[in-house]
């Protein structure tokens, strides 16, 4: 089954999350917790990762992640499944703790603000989900997350790190930075109460929900460059996801491009030809030989109009035999 690729490099940055299977609870009491972040802390001691956020939910849990050596992957492999045989000890279970593949979005560390922008969805998650006391709403009452070791609540464990996020804030790690990160927070649980705040930090945390990175458009475009390393390590069709729409998607637009050059048209050519033209039905063609692209994203790139008629349109080149359109494919198979 085709699954989302994993790009790893040195000092990347990660929301990662995960759900117990079937939605069931991943931790029933106390010691559940406690083992998490015991194995948590001895994951960092062996990988060399940082945890900027975190906070345990009783079905799931949200990390706010860095890694200085590119391995997350194998990193996350001992991370679950140890505390997978810890959970099902416990319990008397056997398999799966977790559903599927955990998710990690890559976030962008260097600028944008945007180690506030994932930490704070990440500590308000209990007032999301309505855990907290409806008459004192304190985040500082849900004891499994990070808030309590920023504000000075909890104890701090080693591989916790805050100044990046408190330096996002213009804030020190001191008395009076702890305390205005408690005051920064206090106002946005109550802005989660109203209907205005709720609309507006569902826009603000959409990328982190949906998206497969968080950090603009030039940052995913670095992503995608990255990405086309993992890609040539394996088949394509091994991997599937928002990030792999994306990369088929430029590598679809550069043959496009390169295309239009060969055949020596512009983009205004592309409005005045029909939909079924030699030219279209040519780089349509071009298109799905090379790449994974959708047909309603090609129908859409060429004006062709119903994608349902993409598949046709390129197979009436394939299978041509006249010569006008096979000096059309000896042009195109030149194409980058």
């Amino acid at each position: 089954m085709p699954r989302k690729p994993r790009i790893e490099y040195a000092g990347a940055l990660y929301h990662a999350m995960n759900r117990g299977d079937q939605g069931e609870p991943v931790f029933r009491d106390k010691l559940d917790y406690e083992n998490f972040l015991g194995t948590l802390g001895e994951c960092c001691g062996r990988t060399g990762w940082k945890v900027h956020a975190y906070v345990l939910m009783p079905n799931h849990f949200h990390l706010l992640l860095e890694t200085p050596q590119p391995n997350l992957v194998q990193g996350m492999k001992w991370f679950l499944g140890a505390y997978t045989q810890k959970f099902n000890r416990r319990h008397g279970l056997k398999g799966h703790a977790f559903q599927g593949r955990y998710k990690a979005v890559v976030i962008r560390s260097d600028s944008g603000g945007y180690f506030e922008r994932v930490s704070s969805y990440v500590h308000l998650s209990p007032a999301r989900a309505r855990l907290l006391n409806p008459e004192r709403p304190d985040l500082s009452s849900w004891r499994w997350s990070s808030y309590g070791a920023y504000t000075g609540a909890r104890a701090r464990p080693e591989w916790l790190v805050v100044a990046r996020v408190l330096g996002d804030l213009g804030l020190k790690d001191d008395r009076q930075g702890r305390e205005a990160y408690r005051a920064y927070l206090r106002e946005r649980v109550k802005e989660l109460r109203t209907r205005r705040g709720k609309k507006l930090y569902a826009a603000v945390w959409k990328e982190i929900r949906q998206g497969w990175c968080v950090g603009g458009a030039e940052f995913e475009e670095s992503l995608l460059k990255k990405l086309k390393d993992v890609v040539a390590e394996r088949k394509r069709e091994s991997y599937s996801g928002e990030a792999m729409r994306r990369h088929d998607e430029g590598q679809a637009e550069r043959l496009v491009r390169g295309g239009l050059r060969a055949l020596g048209l512009t983009e205004a050519d592309l409005d005045k030809q029909a939909k079924g033209s030699r030219e279209k039905c040519a780089l349509a063609w071009l298109v799905q030989e090379r790449t994974l692209a959708k047909q309603s994203w090609v129908a859409e790139r060429l004006r062709m109009g119903s994608a349902s008629g993409v598949g046709a349109y390129a197979k009436r080149i394939r299978d041509a035999t006249d010569p006008e359109i096979r000096r059309l494919r000896q042009l195109l198979h030149k194409c980058e």
